[in-house]
C-alpha cells in the first residue's frame, strides 16, 4: 500500500503522512522544503520516498508523475496550497498567479494524470484539500477562496463521473475551516477563532475518505457555519465575509 502526499512537509500534510504511515502506508512525500521533507520521512514508521518539486511549475507537476507512476500508487492527497491576502487591486499579480498554479493548476494536473491510471486498474483515493473557504466568497482573501471553490467543484463533478461510470475509484474534497498550520504566517493573517490541530484534521479526513465520503466538513462549527450559511443572501454574505477578513490582517 502506497500514498502520494503533495505539501507533506508541514501541517496537515505532514500528518496525513504520520497516520498513513502508522496504518501500514509506504509514502512518497513531495514538497519544495527538501530538509522538511527528510525530516517528516525519519519520523515515519514505514518507507518514504521524498522529492523535491515546485507544483507551481506545470513542467515540475508532470516529471513528478512521471517520475512515480509505475509505483502502484493506491491513494493522492493534492495537499499543496498557499493564500494571498489583502485588496484584490493591492495584491502582488506575480504572488497570485503562483497561487493559482498551485493550488488549482497542480491539483488538477495530477488529478487528471492519477486518475487515469487508477480507473484502468478500478481502484484508488483521491484527496484533494480545498477549504471552508469554497463555500463562500472570500474578499482580502478573493484569489484563495476562488481556488478552492474550483478544487471543490471539480471533485465533485469528477465524482459524479466516476458514480456514474461504476467505478471504484473515490475522490474527495477536504473543506476544513481554520486549522494551525504555516498557512497564517504565508499568508500574513491571523485567525479570528481557535483552529483546530492539524493531527486532529488529518486523521478526520483520511478515515472519512476511507468511509466514501464525498465532501469532508472538520469540527463542529464549520459544519455549523455551512448550514447556516444556506440561508443568508449573496449580498449579506459578502459583508459578513469581508468583516471576518479584516480581522485576520496580520499586519
Amino acid at each position: 500500500m502506497k500514498a502520494l502526499i503533495t505539501g507533506a512537509s508541514s501541517g496537515i500534510g505532514r500528518d496525513m503522512a504520520k497516520f498513513l504511515s502508522e496504518m501500514g502506508y509506504d509514502l512518497i512525500l513531495v514538497a519544495r522544503r527538501l530538509e522538511k521533507l527528510n525530516q517528516v520521512k525519519r519520523e515515519l514508521p514505514t518507507n518514504a520516498k521524498v522529492i523535491r518539486a515546485d507544483l507551481s511549475d506545470e513542467a515540475q507537476c508532470i516529471a513528478l508523475y512521471e517520475q512515480v507512476k509505475g509505483e502502484d500508487i493506491d491513494i493522492l492527497i493534492n495537499n499543496a496550497g498557499f493564500g494571498v491576502f489583502g485588496d484584490f487591486c493591492s495584491t502582488d499579480l506575480n504572488s497570485e498567479l503562483k497561487m493559482i498554479d498551485t493550488n488549482i493548476r497542480a491539483v488538477h494536473i495530477l488529478t487528471k494524470l492519477f486518475l487515469k491510471d487508477f480507473k484502468q486498474r478500478d481502484s484508488g483515493y483521491i484527496l484533494n484539500v480545498a477549504s471552508s473557504a469554497a463555500f463562500q466568497p472570500g474578499p482580502l482573501l478573493s484569489s484563495y477562496y476562488a481556488s478552492k471553490a474550483y478544487v471543490l467543484r471539480l471533485t465533485e463533478a469528477i465524482y459524479e463521473e466516476l458514480r456514474r461510470a461504476g467505478s471504484h475509484v473515490h475522490i474527495c474534497a477536504l473543506c476544513p475551516g481554520p486549522v494551525r498550520t504555516e498557512f497564517d504566517s504565508v499568508a500574513n493573517v491571523k485567525f479570528s477563532v481557535n483552529g483546530l490541530e492539524s493531527r486532529e484534521v488529518a486523521e478526520y479526513a483520511i478515515n472519512k475518505m476511507f468511509d466514501k465520503k464525498l465532501v469532508i466538513v472538520p469540527g463542529k462549527l464549520m459544519k455549523l457555519t455551512r448550514f447556516f450559511g444556506k440561508f443568508v443572501t449573496e449580498k449579506r454574505m459578502l459583508k459578513i465575509c469581508y468583516h471576518m477578513q479584516k480581522r485576520k490582517d496580520g499586519k
